[in-house]
């Protein structure tokens, strides 16, 4: 990335030598790739694991403490919240220390972290060790996707991207199943350092696996050109939709996961721990759409895909209204992929779209991701508790209507933009 991206200041010479070329771009089948892809898949399953630990705990949680799902999902929100709010000091940080470098250290921290998690005396000292924890996984998100736009050729870059969302969501299946199979059997504090160590070992294999970078062109901490390029991506209204539309999927998919085990505990169904920690196994079908999405955009264009992940969101969330096992089901296998999809083509266009600052471009992305999450979390379980599955539904499928008003909007922007062209030419 050139200085001007990032505020840096290098010399023409420095910039030169690191320019990067067709040929020296991490490419499918080339040498690196796999071990890039793998290293990334990683981080993302550890930072989703961690980050979600306690979400399909919540129930156990509120017992243990004596405490309301509300209250309860903050040990969520807490985690989500801190990420939202130190992406973007983060990725500040990783135009001058370099990508591995803030990856690295921000898993080392979140690890550590992790392994304290289950040791919390209170429900207040586990919200602040989460957010604590949150905090530490913001390097995370944006360093990846800066990484990947740096070393990847373009042409991979949606499917690279896929690949390590499609992390997130085994981080984030396998993090909840064996967190519902171990707490029925030893609590949830035991699930939560079982968890603790699976990350240890994510980090290590990723910090091992990584390749050096290539592109990486380290920038001075300047707050003023810093704040000058987030004013430039947020006055983008591309960048800015696509901002809107990662937080209201997320809002929709936060609401869901975290309200879904109270109502599986409840009548009619009245399912044990173990049985509700394995339903999040369906977060094997966002694995395969994230990793599809570039696919999905090539054929449907970005518009489309989003358009088709709305709608498959909407059908998920009218199915899981039902009050038998199988089409609740279903209807969570849909919202998966509907998000999932949506996720990787709205933050595959960020990275795109923009031409500079990629990292504050990325981060605000995930800022807006996060804090979509934590509205989800905390609003959802409010919706639950005064009107019920239906409260937290209608809550999912008003912010599904904002992603595609917000589609349309893009879309005839788009086509007034076209028709000015040749007017103006």
């Amino acid at each position: 990335m050139p200085a001007a991206d990032t505020g840096a200041s290098t010399t023409v010479g420095a910039a030169s030598a690191t320019a990067p070329t067709a040929v020296s771009r991490l490419t499918p089948g080339g040498p690196g790739y796999r071990r890039m892809s793998l290293a990334l898949f990683l981080a993302g399953v550890a930072t989703f694991a961690l980050l979600y630990s306690t979400q399909a705990l919540l129930p156990l949680v509120s017992r243990d403490f004596g405490v309301t799902a509300s209250a309860a999902s903050w040990t969520v929100s807490g985690a989500t919240g801190g990420l939202a709010l130190f992406v973007l000091p983060m990725s500040a940080l990783s135009e001058r220390f370099g990508r591995r470098t803030l990856m690295t250290a921000s898993l080392a921290v979140a690890v550590t972290v992790g392994l304290l998690v289950p040791f919390a005396p209170s429900l207040g000292a586990l919200i602040a060790l989460r957010a604590v924890q949150g905090a530490a996984l913001a390097g995370l998100p944006a360093s990846a996707t800066a990484y990947l736009a740096e070393e990847v050729t373009p042409r991979a870059l949606i499917t690279a991207i896929g690949l390590f969302v499609a992390g997130n969501s085994v981080g984030g299946m396998s993090g909840r199943v064996i967190t519902g199979w171990v707490a029925q059997e030893w609590g949830w504090r035991v699930s939560l350092g079982t968890i603790g160590v699976i990350a240890v070992a994510c980090a290590v294999a990723f910090r091992l696996l990584l390749p050096a970078p290539r592109h990486f062109v380290p920038g001075s901490l300047r707050p003023r050109v810093l704040a000058g390029t987030v004013r430039d991506h947020l006055a983008d209204p591309l960048l800015r939709r696509l901002y809107a539309i990662g937080a209201l999927f997320m809002t929709v998919f936060g609401g869901v996961y975290t309200v879904i085990g109270y109502r599986l505990t409840e009548e009619p169904f009245g399912l044990p721990q173990g049985i509700i920690g394995s339903i999040f196994l369906v977060y094997l079908v966002g694995t395969v759409s994230a990793s599809t999405a570039g696919r999905l955009v090539h054929r449907l264009g970005r518009r489309g895909a989003l358009y088709l992940a709305a709608g498959t969101t909407t059908a998920g969330l009218l199915l899981s209204m039902a009050s038998s096992l199988p089409p609740v089901l279903l209807g969570l296998v849909l919202i998966t992929a509907g998000f999932f999809a949506g996720h990787a083509v709205a933050s595959s266009a960020v990275s795109h779209t923009a031409k500079r600052g990629r990292a504050q471009a990325s981060a605000l992305y995930q800022s807006s991701y996060y804090v979509g999450s934590s509205t989800g979390s905390t609003v959802g379980a409010m919706a639950f508790h005064a009107g019920g599955w239906s409260g937290t539904v209608g809550m999912g499928l008003l912010a599904v209507l904002g992603v595609v008003t917000i589609t349309v909007f893009g879309s005839r922007a788009a086509r007034l933009a076209a028709r000015r062209e040749p007017a103006a030419a």
